[in-house]
């Protein structure tokens, strides 16, 4: 009896070693549906509440389900104000461009012109 208590502690002390890393199961699967790889960062299990009141009103909000809303919002006003800026910088290099165009024309049409044999010359 204690040589067999012995042998179940020895076998719960003893821990493997693998030179592998771990993967998640399902990991390839929801990678080539379109789901998140972990299964937890989004989707209907994640994001809808747990349950409801039986008189059809929703349960409040998770501590979780508050903090990830609250990170796809700070993510998405991020996403728009880079949206901007790179409008803004789009429409600030077209103004810069048309003032470089504009000032080569000015220069073009300011040169001085052909006269006299030179410019009966180019007419022909």
């Amino acid at each position: 009896m204690a040589a067999s208590l012995k042998m179940l502690a020895l076998r719960h002390c003893v821990r493997s070693f693998t030179s592998t890393h771990a993967t998640c199961a399902g990991k390839k699967w929801r990678l080539e549906n379109g789901l998140s790889w972990t299964g937890s960062e989004y989707g209907p299990m994640t994001d809808l509440p747990d349950w409801s009141y039986a008189d059809g009103r929703p349960a409040p909000l998770l501590k979780g389900q508050v903090r990830r809303r609250k990170q796809r919002e700070v993510f998405a006003r991020r996403a728009v104000y880079l949206s901007a800026e790179v409008d803004q910088g789009i429409d600030t290099w077209m103004m810069k461009k048309k003032v470089k165009e504009r000032a080569k024309e000015q220069l073009k049409s300011s040169m001085l012109k052909p006269k006299g044999n030179l410019l009966i010359q180019k007419k022909e």
